[in-house]
């Protein structure tokens, strides 16, 4: 498998992160180091840790209303769930005594600030061992630097833009980042399509998008293919006319959208009415139930699309099965991949934390750090020295209203 070096990547990647700190007028110059004792100087947003009581107290800060939120709802419900068995259980095990885990969920409303306000408070919470969030990696950018500053760790369960952990060694994440995800369907869209002139559409107000596409542009090239065009829109425009009538003057035989569910359908639609008959492919920011509504419906726009994302509930195996079969019977439907992946997050905070035998959030930091080949429901994780998920990626086809499994591709 194809190899990347570091240079390529941080070449193909937003330079640089403004971390928005929470100071009168300056900036704190501890805030972007990755090592270290963060929880030095940050006496005015976080609170010292009270390690006393019975129970574990997670923070969840997600999406659960605004423009992605089936994001949040879906990522919730896997947190949830996953506490739930949990506490079925008796809890978690720390150091021979169970603690049972609550949650206190916070509605960031699709909003970056927003989600750094969240941040602010439950860094004032002495009880939060721990934060799971957010899915989105604008928004998870924005709380990064105040769970830093403040010690607490924090895990994504799918903020894919590599900036994201590089906030400081508090931050981790349990997917893989926007370099292996354009590499992946750079290769698809290269050995598996045969495709030799690709257009990209990308909504530069987002971080995830961003990347994913110049990531997907330098390896595609490598590949020997071609660009066609490469053109903006922004996620709030309802008509994409414009943009689709430049790639199909281009000749392009491929589109890459790497934006979110919301717009992907509109831009579908649009292009079918222009008379583009290429294959549309994307990444995981499409992986939503809501995704095929806005291409019209199942069959329609989107009907034979291609997106990468984290996990597929075809999988074959048992740990997988033994997730959907639960998770099914419990809410009537199959969980989706931000299902799982919230799922994992939870589960893999709990294995840090049980490996810890403490509920102290440096032990903890320390027990997530050496996270190797944990079993989760999405594939084998690992965590890297960047604290970011080793770990395959799937891509999915669109069949009519599901996302039928085509392919695996994993890390070098």
């Amino acid at each position: 498998m194809h190899k990347f070096s570091r240079a390529s990547l941080l070449k193909a990647l937003i330079p640089g992160l403004v971390l928005s700190l929470n100071l009168v007028g300056c900036k704190d110059p501890n805030a972007n180091k990755t090592g270290g004792d963060p929880g030095t100087g940050a006496a005015t947003t976080a609170a010292a840790q009270d390690t006393s009581g019975d129970t574990i107290k997670v923070g969840q800060y997600a999406s659960l209303t605004g423009e992605t939120s089936t994001f949040g709802v879906e990522s919730n419900a896997g947190l949830t769930f996953a506490i739930d068995e949990l506490n079925a259980a008796g809890g978690i095990d720390v150091g021979g005594k169970k603690m049972k885990v609550e949650v206190e969920t916070q509605d960031d409303q699709s909003k970056a600030d927003e989600a750094k306000t969240v941040a602010v408070k439950f860094a004032s919470d002495a009880k939060v061992v721990a934060v799971i969030g957010e899915v989105a990696s604008s928004r998870s950018k924005t709380a990064a630097p105040e769970f830093q500053r403040a010690g607490i760790p924090m895990i994504s369960p799918s903020s894919t833009n590599p900036e994201v952990t590089k906030v400081g060694d508090f931050i981790f994440r349990v997917c893989f980042i926007d370099p292996f995800q354009g590499f992946v369907m750079a290769k698809f869209a290269s050995e598996e399509l045969k495709l030799k002139k690709v257009a990209i559409m990308r909504d530069p107000s987002q971080d995830y998008s961003v990347g994913l596409a110049d990531v997907f542009k330098e390896e595609f090239a490598k590949m020997g293919g071609a660009i066609a065009v490469d053109v903006s829109y922004n996620a709030k425009d309802s008509d994409f006319r414009s943009q689709l009538g430049q790639i199909k003057a281009a000749g392009a035989d491929g589109i890459f959208i790497p934006g979110y569910y919301n717009e992907v359908g509109t831009i579908a639609r649009q292009a079918k009415e222009l008379g583009i008959e290429v294959p549309l492919m994307g990444g995981d920011g499409w992986d939503s139930e809501k995704l095929v509504e806005g291409a019209g419906g199942p069959g329609k726009a989107l009907e034979g699309a291609y997106f990468s994302t984290h996990y597929s509930k075809d999988s074959k195996e048992q740990k997988v099965q033994d997730f959907v079969k639960a998770f099914s019977a419990k809410n009537g439907k199959a969980p989706a991949s931000l299902v799982a992946q919230g799922y994992d997050a939870m589960m893999i905070l709990a294995d840090a934390i049980k490996r810890a035998g403490s509920t102290e959030r440096k032990k903890v930091r320390d027990a997530l750090a050496q996270t190797k080949d944990y079993e989760a429901v999405t594939g084998k994780i690992t965590i890297d020295a960047d604290r970011n998920a080793t770990k395959s990626a799937v891509v999915l086809q669109i069949k009519g209203a599901e996302f039928a499994y085509v392919k695996t591709i994993a890390p070098n």
